[in-house]
Formats: C-alpha cells, structure tokens, sequence
C-alpha cells in the first residue's frame, strides 16, 4: 500500500488516535477506481488488488458508511465519496469528533467508538474497506514516534 505517503501531519492523538489523509493514491488511479467501483471484478481493480497484495476478501467495497465491519482489528477505510454528493460530509463520529467523509481520503484507527450518522435523503456513501494487521498500524506510529 502506499503507507510511505503517509506523514506526520495525518496523525491524530485526540480524542483517540487515528490517521486522516488526503492523497495518498494518484488522483488518476482513483479516479479510474471510482469510474468502475460497481464492478470490483474490472482489470483495474484487478490491477490494484495485484499491485498491493490483496485478495478480493482483504478489500470488501462497501455501498454505504453504515456497513462498515467493525469487528476488525484495524478499521482501514478509503472514501469514494459520491460526486453528486454536494453535503459536509460530517457523517462519522469517532469518540465525539467528527470525521469529514470526503473523496480520496484513507481514514484508519484502532479505536471501535465510531458511529456513522443516517442520511435523511438516499446519497451513497461508498468506501473500500481494507484488511490492515496491527503490525503496519504499529510501523506507522513508529515512523510518527507514537511508539517505541
């Protein structure tokens, strides 16, 4: 994955820690992504499970924020937020604060104190779910020195 792009700057300590980062897939590989992000089985899809080692089940596509599996170690998540969609976005609450779903944006914490607020009027909310061993969790904090 591309955790290398990943800086100081996108790591959170409050209320909880976590990760908040904008960018770090091309735009133009997101894009192509998000053009075909109802058929998972796409050779771009395909291309992106291949380059980063991941099986179909390592990286499950979700229609909406409130299917997210939180039985996870990890909570990984990358936003696809929906173009039409012209809302905030302040739809995620993690341990009180308010998370702004946007496109493009990688969203990881170990905390479970997460609640995703209902949408009144049908907008998709889609992201990618991504399996993340709490051994990369841990390499990441230690490059931020959260851990020794």
């Amino acid at each position: 994955m591309n955790w290398e792009k990943i800086k100081v700057n996108h790591y959170f300590s409050r209320p909880v820690e976590y990760i908040y980062a904008s960018a770090i897939f091309d735009l133009k590989e997101y894009d192509k992504l998000y053009e075909n992000q109802n058929n998972l089985l796409h050779h771009m899809w395909q291309e992106f499970r291949s380059k980063y080692k991941l099986r179909l089940d390592q990286a499950i596509f979700h229609d909406d924020l409130q299917q997210i599996n939180l039985d996870k170690d990890i909570i990984c998540l990358w936003f696809f937020k929906e173009r039409t969609d012209r809302s905030v976005g302040k739809d995620i609450i993690l341990a009180g604060k308010k998370i702004v779903y946007a496109p493009n944006i990688f969203f990881i914490t170990k905390s479970k104190d997460i609640k995703i607020l209902e949408k009144k009027e049908y907008i998709r909310r889609p992201f990618l779910q991504l399996d993340l061993k709490n051994e990369t969790w841990e390499q990441l904090l230690k490059r931020f020195n959260k851990r020794t």
